[in-house]
């Protein structure tokens, strides 16, 4: 990341990679130099002779003032001042030049490398920034994966714009996550809904913690409870809790605000961050009402220039009019907010209706025992496809908590053609480096 950094005025770009994507090599990308952390153990197809690990102690006039004290045991510090460089239209900074290549996460097929300028990059998260209340003197932990844009991007960036302080965690763990927030005062914590389960589970075993610092979580990748919001703000004292939607090819396209209450904040994305424009359309490109269910389609400054030598996805993927085809199905409301139904590749249909897996992931999200789960469509004879569940349970789960009681209570919660047929209890779900559940192995 710190080499990443260095891009801004070395007239480079920079690859956020992870090496544990077999499908994409290291030589492919042609680099002249590569960095890697002295913690990453074995790096596939990378190549000795590309390999030097760098130390930064100082590093002056990138966003303002940044002083690094690194050190990757046992914490890393990264101070900055905002507001000495503000991007513009004219600047490198608001310019179209290529500020990174990043990999698409390839939970729908191969990875492929995503074209980002610097307007994207500063633009975008400055607005996100704005959004969800991140402000100069925030302590931030970043605990999502760097080369992701959730911690690259709405992580690092975000936190160089508006000076936060940078408490960065190298993956996610519960006891080293609570020591960082009381040693450093975490105020700032972007993440999936299974980081604010870990921490209210902290408290709930009745051990004496300081998290008076919270104050803001920005969640989302996974379905969020309304409850949830709620403990978070009560229990946690977490005021601020936001969701929101994104990918790589855009960036940030919606967020919720900080002022919503539970239900919007669990049941939306959010509306569009200034600069961008979001339709919903359906098979025939016509742009559909508040209410109907269609692809969501984005246009504006944060629309990727295209794909890694591939101008065929690239010309697949955004039309003539600049418009990005998302992939993703759901529906604006009234007030021009975003809620997703799922993935077009995602659904499926049983008995003639179209069965959206985050929907009834977002529903069995409400059982009280249960801590995260999954939901594939299966062959069935009768019907074509059925829902099946992979469910994790709570740890303080009741002993007569089992897969008939929670079908029962799917039944009650949902319509019948959306209930699952079969549930699995878990121990966890299979995910990528991303934090996102590699539903292909779920299938297998």
């Amino acid at each position: 990341m710190l080499g990443g950094a260095l891009d801004y005025d070395g007239g480079a770009f920079r690859v956020a990679l992870d090496l544990a994507y077999q499908d994409v090599r290291v030589d492919s990308l042609r680099p002249k130099v590569t960095l890697l952390a002295n913690a990453i153990p074995d790096v596939p197809d990378a190549d000795a002779n590309y390999a030097q690990d760098y130390t930064f102690t100082e590093l002056t006039d990138i966003f303002g003032t940044l002083t690094v004290e690194y050190d990757i045991a046992p914490d890393v510090l990264v101070y900055a001042k905002a507001g000495a460089r503000r991007w513009d239209e004219e600047g490198i900074y608001g310019g179209i030049q290529v500020s990174d290549i990043m990999f698409t996460s390839g939970t729908t097929g191969k990875p492929k490398g995503v074209l980002t300028s610097h307007h994207q990059a500063v633009a975008t998260f400055g607005n996100w920034a704005q959004r969800v209340d991140l402000r100069e003197g925030d302590v931030y932990l970043i605990v999502n994966p760097f080369f992701h844009t959730f911690g690259y991007k709405a992580g690092w960036v975000a936190a160089l714009v508006q000076g936060a302080t940078i408490v960065p965690q190298q993956t996610f763990d519960v006891p080293q996550t609570v020591r960082l927030i009381e040693e450093h005062g975490v105020s700032f914590i972007p993440g999936p809904p299974t980081i604010y389960q870990s921490l209210l589970q902290e408290l709930a075993v009745g051990k004496p913690h300081d998290f008076s610092t919270l104050r803001v979580a920005v969640t989302g990748a996974a379905p969020v409870a309304p409850e949830l919001v709620r403990r978070m703000r009560s229990e946690l004292g977490m005021r601020g809790v936001v969701n929101g939607y994104g990918m790589t090819e855009c960036g940030a396209i919606s967020m919720t605000c900080k002022d919503d209450n539970a239900e919007t904040i669990a049941n939306t994305c959010g509306c569009p961050l200034p600069g961008l424009e979001v339709r919903c359309i359906d098979e025939e490109g016509r742009e559909l009402p508040p209410g109907e269910a269609g692809e969501f389609v984005v246009r504006g400054h944060s629309v990727m220039q295209g794909y890694l030598d591939d101008p065929e996805a690239t010309a697949e993927t955004i039309d003539a009019e600049g418009w990005l085809h998302t992939g993703d199905i759901g529906i604006l409301d009234e007030r021009g907010y975003l809620k997703i139904t799922d993935r077009k590749k995602d659904m499926f249909i049983c008995g003639g209706f179209n069965v959206y897996p985050a929907e009834v992931e977002r529903s069995l999200a409400e059982h009280p025992a249960i801590s995260a789960c999954a939901v594939v469509g299966i062959a069935d004879e009768r019907l074509g496809e059925v829902s099946k569940a992979f469910v994790v349970l709570r740890k303080d789960a009741a002993d007569d908590v089992d897969v008939a009681s929670i079908v029962a209570w799917a039944r009650k919660a949902m319509a019948n053609y959306k209930v699952p047929r079969e549930v699995e209890l878990v121990e966890d779900l299979p995910r990528n480096a991303a934090g996102k559940v590699v539903k292909a192995e779920l299938r297998s």
